[in-house]
């Protein structure tokens, strides 16, 4: 019987056909795959004369089979984990690791990317030098020993990522947090209802990624607000302290291996920032005014508690001042943001309006998960697009956070079109303004994905810099509470009512509400990551004090303030130890400064199609394939200005080194 995962799937748009596929199917087809793309690789070598086509086009062409292994085990392994999940990943991963870094090391295949011909266009220029440098960044310049220490460095540091995310996904289900009713008083009979447990009478609170708690902003008891806070914090460090600093350790000898002081400096030198130094300017920059704003919001929340808040306490008593000065009872406010509406008429309308397309629900085509939803999207005259699945509930088996991902990318060369899936973790069908803006911000990553119109598979979608992929996904989160927008679906969840106008400007002003805290504790964590992966030779991390470390790290930047968490601390900082972000967490506020600048010309010129068109043209659709600078102009007519999110943050008197560039 032929494998499922082997063949190109029947279904429309190369949808994995998640009926056959069991998780039996994927060692055998790894294997497989695996010889088949090593076969490829080969056949490459094979050619006398090395040109574009039979040298960079088959190389992108190569490895159609493991892609559909790995996109089809790593998407469910994140979404729908067993133990059988983990076992498969312990065989797989050091292989997976070892096989890439057999293909990036290969002289011979090396020295023909350098030796063929480039075609004369900006898309096979950009794809040469990524192709370039990501062979150097893998080592294709090393010496034989140094190749060899490469390989066992990528190969450690790929099973230290596994069991990090592994193991917080363990701690995260065990301590979940058990309440009475009675201890979740300020929730309403309908959230409760969310969380009701197999125990009698009792209910079961799960554990979400970020370190502030959001249910923390409604539990009226402070014993309870406590329990959930300190849940939070307990992940981790009796799993993951060993594996953060071996891992801290193992990258930043691999960067000395590449000739570079830091494992910042690898990754940020091919990011739009340029260089470690420009991100850490960055949170130094506006560190100093985040910590003043936050300090003064404390302050106000202790004088209404009547006691100093600390950070179990703080987001309880912001939100009642919030409640206090914007007239928001956020329970009634929920009633508003039913998620279907949210995302059909709210997400899914925006896109309409300003892209032209249609995304229908395709009750044919089955998810991988009864959870799961598949549509299908197309432009205005028909003509198909891609697949968006969307998988919005939370389980026990999936991943903390919420994340974009594909199935299939969008390649001409390869005369493939997207698959995509936006997955978030919510208890309850009605949503907090944070889960409203969450469902913007993934599917502006989707988007991203879907639209993207390019040759080369490196180059497609969201294959582009960190803090250049959270730009779209930013931009996109302005719609939400866009008058045009979110009339069409905030509607009453009893009464059908549109939401109020008064009501829609107390939430409009509620999400510049609290900024110094949201933008200390984003800041804080940033400052950790920097701090970790600016570590040089000589700094040994296997001896640091891991808690010790932040303070510091925070210190130094002026963010140790008294009652503030950072947004991750390292143990549960899965974007960094568990993700693709190490050095990278900078990123959203980089992207946030072309967001809030970029949304200034949306404001004047309307949500409307020719607005859509030209960020479609010189953003969504071009991937990788320009420069991000150019691409950027070509959107706004200009460079990028800091002020305005400046502005939005609170933070107006900061000095910015990048002002406007």
């Amino acid at each position: 019987m032929t494998n499922p995962l082997l063949a190109p799937s029947d279904l429309p748009y190369g949808l994995p056909d998640f009926a056959a596929i069991t998780i039996e199917h994927v060692e055998p087809a790894f294997d497989q795959a695996l010889r088949a793309h090593a076969q490829e690789i080969s056949e490459i070598l094979m050619h006398e004369t090395p040109t574009w086509e039979n040298t960079v086009e088959a190389l992108e062409c190569a490895g159609a089979q493991l892609d559909r292994v790995l996109a089809w085990f790593f998407n469910l392994q994140a979404t729908d984990s067993t133990p059988a999940f983990d076992a498969v990943a312990d065989r797989i991963v050091p292989a997976l690791s070892a096989h890439t870094d057999s293909i990036y090391q290969n002289a011979e295949l090396y020295r023909r990317l350098r030796e063929v011909a480039v075609p004369d266009d900006e898309e096979s220029r950009r794809l040469h030098e990524l192709l370039l440098t990501r062979f150097e960044r893998r080592g294709a310049k090393l010496d034989a020993a140094g190749k060899t220490r490469l390989q066992e460095i990528n190969q450690r540091l790929s099973e230290l990522s596994e069991r990090f995310g592994r193991n917080l996904l363990a701690d995260t289900a065990a301590l979940t947090v058990e309440f009475t009713r009675e201890e979740l008083a300020g929730l309403s009979d309908e959230q409760a209802a969310a969380y009701a447990s197999d125990t009698a009478g009792g209910y079961a609170v799960p554990i979400e990624l970020p370190t502030t708690q959001s249910l923390q902003s409604q539990l009226e008891r402070r014993d309870a607000r406590r329990k959930l806070f300190d849940a939070s914090r307990a992940r981790g460090k009796a799993t993951n302290s060993e594996i953060i600093t071996e891992t801290v350790r193992l990258r930043q000898e691999r960067a000395n291996l590449l000739g570079f002081a830091s494992h910042a400096d690898v990754v940020i030198a091919e990011e739009t920032a340029g260089s470690a130094e420009a991100a850490r300017a960055l949170v130094a920059d506006l560190a100093p005014a985040a910590a003043a704003n936050a300090e003064a919001e404390r302050k106000l929340a202790s004088e209404l508690a009547g006691y100093e808040v600390d950070a179990a306490d703080w987001p309880y008593w912001q939100a009642r001042r919030g409640e206090a000065e914007l007239n928001i009872d956020e329970a009634e406010l929920r009633k508003y943001f039913s998620l279907r509406r949210v995302l059909v008429d709210g997400a899914l309308y925006a896109a309409h309006l300003l892209y032209g397309i249609e995304v229908t629900r395709r009750e044919d085509l089955r998810g991988y998960h009864d959870d799961v939803d598949v549509w299908e999207v197309k432009e205005a005259d028909g003509t198909g697009i891609g697949l968006l699945l969307t998988d919005y509930s939370a389980r026990e088996s999936k991943r903390g956070g919420a994340w974009m991902s594909s199935f299939v990318e969008q390649s001409q060369l390869r005369g493939t079109k997207p698959v995509v899936v936006n997955v978030m973790s919510v208890s309850s069908e009605l949503l907090t303004i944070d889960e409203v803006t969450t469902v913007f911000h993934e599917f502006g990553h989707a988007l991203h994905g879907l639209l993207s119109n390019v040759r080369y598979p490196s180059l497609a979608g969201t294959n582009v810099p960190r803090d250049w992929v959270e730009f779209p996904s930013q931009i996109n989160e302005n719609y939400a509470f866009a008058p045009e927008i979110v009339r069409n679906y905030a509607r009453h969840v009893d009464t059908g009512e549109v939401i109020a106008e008064e009501l829609l400007a107390a939430v409009r002003a509620s999400r510049q509400f609290g900024q110094g805290f949201a933008t200390a504790e984003y800041l804080a964590a940033a400052a950790i990551d920097l701090a970790w992966h600016s570590l040089e030779a000589g700094q040994p991390a296997e001896v640091i004090d891991i808690e010790a470390f932040e303070q510091d790290a925070l210190r130094d930047v002026g963010l140790d303030i008294d009652g503030l968490e950072p947004r991750y601390r390292s143990w549960w900082f899965n974007h960094i130890f568990g993700g693709g972000y190490a050095a990278g967490y900078y990123s959203y506020l980089w992207a946030e400064a072309l967001d809030a600048d970029g949304y200034e010309l949306v404001q004047a010129e309307g949500i409307n199609r020719a607005t859509g068109q030209k960020f479609r043209d010189a953003i969504l659709s071009r991937g990788a394939t320009r420069d991000y600078a150019q691409a950027y102009e070509a959107f706004r007519g200009r460079g990028k200005d800091t002020r305005p999110l400046l502005v939005r943050r609170g933070l107006a008197g900061a000095q910015v080194a990048s002002g406007q560039e």
